[in-house]
């Protein structure tokens, strides 16, 4: 009798360009190497943990994703006046 291993299918969707490493380095453990990549990993906590932190980044096989929204306000700093005051 063959032992079955329940595999699940994991997509990279979003880039994580601009994430702490902590994310890059979750994504790089998953194995993905390439934006779009689809791997079949095992499904066991471990593995589940791995996705739940990065659950923003990829999609699994028959779950919906949605992208993370972007920030409705931004943020205005202060410019500084040092140009100006120069007279340029």
């Amino acid at each position: 009798m063959p032992d079955t291993i329940n595999t699940i299918k994991v997509t990279w969707r979003k880039s994580a360009i601009g994430y702490n490493q902590d994310i890059k380095d979750t994504i790089r453990s998953l194995g993905f190497r390439r934006l779009n990549q689809v791997r079949e990993l095992p499904d066991n906590d471990a593995i589940r943990g791995m996705i739940a932190a990065v659950a923003f980044l990829v999609q699994v096989d028959g779950e919906p994703w949605k992208p993370p929204r972007l920030r409705r306000y931004k943020i205005w700093r202060a410019r500084s006046n040092k140009k100006h005051s120069r007279g340029r």
